[in-house]
């Protein structure tokens, strides 16, 4: 798919998206949990989690059709959790909640969610993109592998893998 298609697919979220997003979120959740994934649990990531993305200009979503089929959040690293493994840049965008509609998996857009990340970081003078995943999480790891990102240890205190691409 071309840059210019990705553009059109994937915009920043607004206010008014933030009920579609959240109802998405329980629909992975469930698939997920669905799948042994217990990556997400409780009502986590849910409609709050959202705002305070959409607050800090982080949430983008991705568009079929006038559906949103998946979102993900894209912030400035500030991850305490992050500083227990060694990285090779230390100026880097950070990927967090990437969800896509189950009826929608396999199909690339999670790729063209993360691709659109490495374009953003690319456009803005980052160095890196990072991102952390649950050990469990091997759909969302070989996505990751697949596009070169490199892992870099894990994260004891939240539990997860850590992966970094150098852009």
């Amino acid at each position: 798919m071309q840059r210019t298609e990705l553009k059109k697919l994937i915009r920043q979220a607004i206010i008014d998206d933030l009920n579609e997003i959240s109802i998405l979120a329980q629909k992975v959740r469930e698939d997920m949990l669905s799948h042994g994934l217990n990556q997400w649990i409780g009502n986590y990531p849910e409609y709050n989690d959202f705002y305070k993305d959409l607050k800090n200009n982080g949430l983008y979503v991705l568009e079929k059709d006038n559906e949103i089929i998946g979102s993900i959040t894209i912030l400035i690293e500030n991850e305490k959790a992050y500083k227990e493994v060694i990285w090779n840049t230390s100026k880097a965008l950070v990927v967090h909640r990437v969800i896509v509609n189950p009826k929608y998996q396999k199909k690339g857009f999670g790729k063209m969610l993360i691709d659109f990340s490495i374009s953003k970081a690319l456009k803005e003078g980052f160095e890196a993109v990072k991102i952390d995943t649950h050990p469990d999480n091997f759909k969302m790891q070989r996505l990751l592998k697949s596009l070169d990102f490199s892992y870099r240890g894990y994260l004891t205190s939240i539990n997860r893998l850590a992966f970094e691409l150098v852009v």
